[in-house]
């Protein structure tokens, strides 16, 4: 038996991948030390190179808090609600628990519990602040909760550190945070599970269906969370402000609108990114029983491709704005942590050049645009090795190694493509085409606009379990009122009135 690299064992495509590197090294004198991709197929410039390389979201550090109990924080004057805060304390604690277990706790981490145990415990959060808002329940004093900044330069260095935040809605907005970190990090264990199943040539259309839900299911997990992170932004902390109004409290970055609103874009970027592999599953699939041109025909259009990557792109890019305003370098608690930063960097330049790449092969087919493509390519080439050259720092936060490994790998393969991609529409546009190759400034003029591929889910807040927004509430408010049109006698009046 033959002895292949292990890198052609990977994908079981060594011999088909040695056939195809002879035939362009007789045909497009193909410099031997180009290293082709270590995927099954043909490397010619119409196959599928993109062979939908295992793509990791960012991975989050989940945050860790301090005990609480709503018993000793609020005044029940009424006696009504002594039950309900009890319940409330209890389903914190819960959440509290099942944070430090994760923390120290070996082995695979459940993320999907740790979500189950944040939605238990919002409804309880979010009735404590309608029953002060409403007056039903007062506060000792400005309550303090401890939570671990996971985010911040300073936090990442030092783990065991926490910050003091006060106000009802400081924990509210951690516990969303808290959510949408879970959310996105099970969409990575999701992706983990499943694999590169699209290169598997054995696999069941009935196995491949699963897996294709699967992959559906990690990127609207991370739409959920970019849903969840534009509430907390847009919603949570604006009334936080308004309800201390001139008052001013240091908060950790993540807790800074700015940075909130970034992890959205970043979350729906990663989706996006999703998004583009289950486009291409079936085209990565047929081309692995059909390699070689032309392209199946359920490869989806080039441009397309390009759009959509160059959306993703502007994402990260967007993101890394927003966290770089607000990343002050005179102040590590306030700056956030530069693995995040070097993420959204390396992703935005990354898609960048995957845009280009497949605008590239779009022109390079298209009749009279072949000196375009070559443009378009060789700048995609450039930003693959500007990534390469800045020592593969394509961070994934609290990532493993293999993780990370896979990403240089990413990188190393699509490099490697551009390449290939590259000598062939030179080669033809130097002896068939001879059209003039556009500079860089002229091809990025020709950038076109973006295409969305998938959109953040708006979050839905829960309904209150107790006080004059749940629906006990609710249904005491309509009765007193449908009673004073009976009678013309203001409920409250005769006693009968107060919340549950």
């Amino acid at each position: 038996m033959a002895n292949f690299s292990k890198s052609s064992k990977r994908t079981t495509g060594g011999l088909t991948r040695w056939w195809w590197r002879k035939r362009l090294e007789n045909e497009n004198k193909l410099s031997p030390d180009i290293r082709l991709p270590p995927l099954f197929g043909s490397p010619s410039p119409s196959d599928d190179f993109n062979r939908n390389k295992e793509m990791a979201p960012y991975q989050y550090e989940l945050p860790t808090t301090g005990a609480v109990s709503f018993t000793d924080i609020c005044i029940d004057g009424t006696g009504s609600y002594t039950v309900a805060l009890v319940e409330a304390t209890t389903a914190r604690a819960n959440l509290r628990s099942i944070l430090k277990e994760h923390k120290h706790g070996a082995g695979e981490k459940d993320y999907l519990r740790i979500i189950k145990t944040a939605d238990g415990y919002l409804p309880h959060i979010y009735s404590i602040i309608a029953c002060v808002t409403a007056g039903e329940l007062s506060l000792r004093n400005s309550p303090v909760f401890s939570w671990r900044s996971t985010l911040s330069s300073r936090g990442f260095a030092t783990p065991s550190s926490r910050t003091d935040v006060p106000s009802l809605y400081a924990d509210l907005a951690f516990t969303l945070l808290t959510l949408a970190y879970a959310y996105s990090n099970l969409s990575s264990v999701t992706l983990a599970a499943i694999g590169q199943y699209e290169l598997e040539r054995t696999i069941s259309d009935a196995e491949r269906k699963a897996k294709d839900e699967k992959l559906n299911f990690a990127a609207n997990l991370l739409a959920r969370a970019s849903g969840v992170y534009e509430h907390l932004a847009e919603r949570v902390l604006p009334e936080w402000d308004k309800a201390i109004g001139a008052t001013k409290t240091e908060r950790p970055p993540e807790l800074a609108k700015v940075v909130v609103t970034a992890l959205a874009k970043l979350a729906v970027a990663d989706a996006n990114q999703l998004a583009i592999r289950k486009l291409m599953t079936r085209s990565a699939y047929d081309s692995t029983l059909t390699p070689g041109p032309p392209l199946p025909k359920s490869h989806p259009p080039t441009s397309l491709l390009g759009k959509l990557y160059i959306n993703a792109s502007s994402l990260y890019t967007s993101a890394l704005s927003l966290v770089n305003a607000a990343s002050p370098t005179s102040n590590d608690s306030k700056e956030v942590n530069a693995h995040l930063r070097h993420y959204l960097s390396d992703e935005s330049t990354f898609c960048s050049a995957m845009s280009h790449r497949w605008f590239g092969v779009d022109a390079g087919e298209a009749p009279g645009r072949c000196g375009e493509g070559v443009a378009f390519l060789a700048w995609s080439k450039s930003e693959l090795e500007s990534l390469k050259e800045n020592k593969l720092k394509l961070s994934v936060g609290k990532a493993t190694k293999e993780e990370k490994a896979a990403k240089k790998d990413r990188l190393a393969d699509e490099l490697d493509s551009a390449k290939v991609f590259l000598k062939y529409y030179q080669k033809m546009n130097d002896s068939v085409h001879f059209n003039p190759v556009p500079s860089n400034a002229e091809i990025r003029g020709k950038v076109p606009e973006g295409r969305v591929a998938i959109q953040s889910k708006a979050y839905e807040p829960p309904m209150p379990c107790f006080g004059p927004t749940s629906e006990e509430g609710l249904r005491r408010q309509a009765e007193a009122v449908s009673l004073e049109e009976i009678t013309g006698q203001d409920p409250d009046a005769s006693g009968d009135g107060g919340a549950d």
